[in-house]
């Protein structure tokens, strides 16, 4: 398949749909407002299947192959097609092909066949396996903006020597230079990791923000903000700046208390915070929640982005919940992707399918019309992170 060329590889999102709504699903680009860059160097078939896997850390073991999977089906599915094979080829063969590829020839593949507009690119995690903001525009053709992590930000400032009497005003600088920094567009949080959000999110004072960088700086480097104050005071500092705040919630890897990741544990601080937006990630198996939150909340939005993938064929699902009762202004795509290109482009697939087949029994049904589910498309898939990050 031609680099670049989606006609194939979208042919699938047209069975059982309207033909105008798959005709548009097909053509429309989207905004991928949150994802990683793919991997710039080659990885063997045991890191391909470690990373297509989410929540374990531990290798692969001798009895299976993640290939046997929802995901890896869906990887076998829908993007053999790129490397010229068949839908379903076996893994064997899906993975020798693959490796006949380039890093980079693999990601230009993928991306370009991913019909995305613009990345927003969060850099914060495993920055050196992966490509850069740059790297994702010039292998995809399409622009990329950036998402500020802020418990990475406060542990490069105290790891570059920033005394802890010293940090709130360092932190505050560094959050002006972001907002004056047009390739920035928002910050993240990844407080499910780190401390759950069964915790207090008052807005913490001068003096408790400089004891708890203290108490941080104490333990030696690496440092890992796992303290509810920093976290807190970084959220509400963002808030303050008016940046949209991005935050892991639900699904992902096993060093997070899963429980301890509803969104409805967030309600102290939706209350509380300055109302900019809240963009709630990933969000399973807690996606009613967040639609609760997205309409009770107006600065409150989410995505069910992660778990698209994830779920593989049976992702039609979670995009049907996500629609339960949420505006639909509130909602936005996301892949969520890292490390296989296949990510990018599987994520871009399966939600297009997953609309179509979703809205399509809603047209069948008579209620909405074609117009209002191409509208609904337009939304979630583009308008609505062009509003919510000002693109």
């Amino acid at each position: 398949m031609p680099v670049g060329d989606r006609t194939d590889v979208f042919a699938g999102v047209a069975a059982d749909v309207p033909d105008a709504l798959a005709e548009h699903l097909r053509a429309v680009d989207l905004v991928d407002h949150h994802v990683h860059g793919t991997f710039n160097e080659a990885v063997d078939r045991a890191g391909f299947e470690a990373a297509i896997n989410e929540g374990s850390t531990d290798p692969v073991p001798s009895f299976m192959t993640q290939f046997d999977s929802p995901l890896g089906l869906a990887i076998r599915r829908w993007c053999a097609p790129v490397l010229d094979l068949e839908p379903l080829a076996g893994a064997d063969e899906y993975w020798s092909r693959r490796a006949e590829f380039g890093p980079d020839e693999l990601s230009e593949r993928f991306l370009r066949a991913a019909g995305v507009s613009r990345w927003v690119v969060d850099t914060g995690f495993k920055g050196d396996l992966i490509t850069t903001p740059g790297q994702m525009t010039a292998l995809s053709g399409v622009p990329s903006s950036e998402i500020l992590r802020l418990e990475r930000l406060t542990e490069d400032l105290l790891e570059a020597g920033t005394s802890p009497r010293d940090y709130p005003e360092a932190f505050r600088s560094a959050l002006d230079e972001a907002v004056a920094d047009q390739g920035t567009v928002g910050v993240k949080t990844i407080a499910a990791y780190r401390v759950g959000f069964d915790v207090d999110w008052s807005r913490p004072s001068e003096a408790t923000a400089v004891d708890s960088a203290e108490r941080l700086v104490a333990r030696g480097a690496p440092l890992r903000v796992d303290d509810p104050a920093l976290i807190a005071f970084g959220v509400h500092e963002a808030a303050e700046r008016g940046l949209p705040i991005q935050v892991h919630v639900g699904f992902g890897d096993r060093d997070l208390d899963l429980h301890r990741t509803d969104p409805l544990l967030l309600l102290p601080l939706l209350r509380a915070m300055t109302p900019v937006p809240v963009l709630l990630l990933h969000c399973y198996p807690f996606q009613r929640q967040a639609g609760y939150l997205a309409q009770a909340f107006d600065h409150v939005n989410f995505d069910v982005g992660l778990a698209i993938n994830y779920l593989g064929p049976r992702s039609t699902s979670v995009v049907a919940e996500a629609l339960d009762t949420a505006p639909f202004a509130k909602q936005l795509y996301s892949s969520d992707a890292f490390g296989p290109p296949e990510l990018h482009l599987l994520g871009s697939i399966l939600w297009r399918r997953a609309m179509g087949l979703v809205l399509g029994d809603w047209v069948r049904a008579g209620d909405c019309t074609e117009a209002d589910a191409i509208r609904i498309v337009d939304m979630i898939g583009v308008h609505n992170a062009e509003r919510v990050y000002g693109l």
